[in-house]
């Protein structure tokens, strides 16, 4: 498998010691590790502090950084200020709030795709609500029953699982992405695969290099909003965190 920041491996970690490894011309931060979820997938990059033995920088933000650079993740402070020196010891602290909403509704549309078997052309993720965009001719006719399959779901308290495939096994299965609009991170050799569900109870199988919470009861309640014409072809399905 390919190497793996720590967002990725320990996602319920709150903070973390590293070392700085680099800086950006545009003033951001590469470090050694990173908890920092960096901006792709529709889901934002994570926000939270930088602290070092006499200072400290509040982080706006994270993006994915240069695949040669001296780290995968670059901090982008939230305004321009004096960085930490390259070798300098920090300790990254998350926005813990802000992230495991991310977690949850990310989990939450993982399930939006389950409940409605249509390819997805786009989506989005955010603090109170995320959406999915179908390739779709009509809206679902029984919002009310969405709610209820979705709700049954997270009462079931299904766990949630990663698991690894190599590219090449991912190619001779195309059925597990559903996403049209974004691409599954290939290209290392491995492919990261989130399953909802164990055996007989699972429900969902796809690629997804996001972060998500460990079961369904985690999410909470969820419920359908506003659905939108984006196209002949097109709906935009909102769904929010109760």
């Amino acid at each position: 498998m390919p190497h793996q920041q720590s967002y990725r491996i320990h996602p319920y970690a709150r903070d973390l010691e590293t070392r700085v490894t680099g800086h950006t011309s545009e003033g951001g931060i590469y470090c050694a590790n990173s908890i920092f979820y960096p901006t792709g997938g529709g889901q934002p990059g994570d926000s939270g502090r930088l602290v070092w033995d006499g200072g400290a920088l509040e982080i706006a933000t994270a993006v994915k950084g240069e695949p040669n650079a001296p780290g995968a993740v670059v901090l982008v402070p939230a305004e321009p200020a004096p960085l930490p020196p390259v070798g300098t010891r920090v300790q990254q602290e998350l926005d813990w709030e802000r992230r495991h909403r991310h977690m949850r509704v990310h989990t939450a549309l993982h399930l939006l795709s389950v409940a409605i078997p249509y390819p997805v052309t786009g989506g989005q993720i955010g603090v109170e609500r995320g959406r999915l965009d179908f390739d779709m001719a009509e809206k679902p006719d029984n919002i009310e029953a969405l709610d209820a399959l979705l709700n049954g779901w997270i009462e079931q308290d299904l766990p949630v699982r990663e698991s690894w495939i190599t590219d090449a096994q991912l190619a001779a299965q195309p059925e597990l992405v559903k996403t049209m609009s974004v691409a599954p991170p290939v290209g290392q050799g491995w492919v990261r695969l989130i399953a909802i569900g164990a055996e007989s109870a699972q429900i969902d199988l796809q690629p997804c290099g996001g972060t998500h919470v460990a079961s369904l009861r985690e999410i909470g309640g969820v419920k359908i909003g506003k659905i939108e014409k984006k196209g002949r072809q097109n709906r935009r399905v909102y769904l929010q965190l109760r």
